[in-house]
């Protein structure tokens, strides 16, 4: 990159989000502080190690370290002579709320304005409520005259992070009313998105509130679709019908489209579910609540596909079904991620351990998050170790190594060859083959 072009850039929060927008940054030539009051996180990322997993993120952080473009610290001041200041911290559904707990953006946006200057621009990436860029920008402009305010929201998807990163599928500003501050922030952000936007990337520049808006409108329609194909099978269930090929069918028409149409036990994470109820919660505030009702019902739907494989699992087993053996496949939330939060794959194990059933779990990433959560379940290393002896066999985390399982070696292994296919992603007449009993969801 020319070094004209070069953006001296500070990520505040170093989690997930910030971690993973830091060295793509610095990937793309500019020069990158990651600051973080977390020091075990810091003393990770300064040596280069992804404290969470994240395909390609280690090899990032260590090349961008190398090239001289990225540095991490605990100390604010570190960001002192930076252009640019993006707020990466976690905005989580606040307790005994459903609102989003924004403590830590404006803890973030305090620490920072002793050493921001005139002309900088800090730049919102964390989800949060709409009106909250505009509450931040009073308060920066009120401490630091001729600093700015800009709105970035983020489109990653765990697994894909870094991809999403260096080649997003679309880019949006959220800019100041003012037209010069306007001119001035977008200046800095072409800048910095200088290659991807060379590369034909979509760009859309608005205000702030349809800024804030984009993120949380795009995860509740996704959550809306998943949920909406769930309803269908829970009809299915009832009536005999094949989800899978309902999906396959509707999903032809293009202004439906198949993708996120696969019924299963339903999303989870980090972002969707408290996104969807932050939303809510906001809406109710502003008086538009019956707006986005619907979303409580999406959530509802999500939460019983997880009942829906408790009772599966439970009727397979019988009637004395406590310590019987069930092997769970799958911890995160969703493949190439160890994310634990509200998963769903998780969330049966746990529910099946607290009835009494003998609860066998791996995954090939997740077992360490999930037994610092849950110390009072069992793990295995492998699917291999899990379904050894199991009278149950419950796929949860679509993981390709479990999508791949061999059927035939499974069934050597356990107690009684039952299957329930949380996902939806095995081939169900391969493992009928095999002499399993296969449960799908929906199917």
């Amino acid at each position: 990159m020319d070094q004209g072009n070069v953006v001296r850039a500070s990520v505040i929060g170093c989690g997930y989000l910030g971690a993973v927008h830091a060295a793509s940054l610095a990937a793309l030539g500019h020069e990158v502080v990651g600051v973080d009051v977390d020091q075990d996180k810091i003393a990770l990322l300064a040596r280069g190690e992804a404290p969470f997993f994240e395909p390609g993120l280690a090899d990032l952080l260590q090349a961008g370290m190398s090239a001289g473009k990225l540095r991490f610290s605990t100390d604010f001041a570190a960001a002192a002579d930076c252009q640019l200041h993006f707020l990466a911290v976690g905005t989580p559904q606040m307790r005994g709320s459903q609102a989003a707990d924004l403590t830590f953006i404006h803890a973030a946006v305090d620490a920072l304005l002793p050493w921001l200057r005139p002309g900088a621009v800090v730049v919102g990436k964390s989800t949060v409520p709409v009106g909250t860029a505009r509450e931040l920008a009073d308060k920066i402009a009120a401490a630091v005259p001729g600093a700015l305010l800009a709105w970035n929201p983020e489109f990653l998807r765990e697994g894909f992070a870094v991809e999403d990163t260096l080649r997003p599928d679309r880019i949006v500003y959220g800019l100041p009313a003012d037209a010069a501050e306007a001119e001035a922030a977008k200046a800095l952000l072409d800048q910095l998105y200088a290659k991807p936007l060379a590369s034909g990337c979509p760009l859309i520049s608005t205000d702030y509130q349809t800024a804030e808006l984009v993120k949380v409108a795009a995860n509740s329609f996704l959550a809306t679709k998943i949920s909406f194909i769930n309803a269908m099978a829970e009809i299915a269930e009832v009536v005999g019908a094949d989800v899978t090929k309902l999906a396959d069918a509707i999903g032809f028409d293009q202004r439906i489209g198949r993708k996120f149409l696969n019924a299963g036990v339903g999303f989870g994470g980090g972002c969707l579910p408290k996104d969807i109820r932050a939303f809510q919660a906001r809406a109710d505030e502003l008086g538009t609540g019956r707006s986005v009702s619907f979303l409580s019902e999406v959530d509802a739907i999500n939460l019983r596909r997880r009942e829906r494989v408790v009772e599966l699992v439970l009727a397979s087993l019988g009637d004395d079904y406590q310590q019987k053996r069930v092997a769970v496949l799958g911890l995160a939330f969703k493949p190439e991620s160890d994310d634990v939060r509200d998963s769903p794959a998780l969330d049966v194990a746990v529910r099946l351990h607290g009835l009494g059933v003998g609860v066998v779990a791996t995954d090939p990433q997740a077992i360490g998050n999930a037994r610092r959560l849950h110390p009072q379940l069992d793990f295995a290393a492998t699917a291999e170790e899990a379904v050894d002896g199991a009278e149950v066999v419950v796929l949860v985390t679509e993981w390709r190594q479990y999508r791949d399982f061999d059927p035939k070696l499974a069934h050597a292994l356990v107690a009684r060859p039952v299957v329930i296919d949380g996902r939806n992603c095995l081939d169900a007449d391969r493992w009928r083959d095999a002499g399993w009993t296969y449960l799908g969801m929906g199917r």
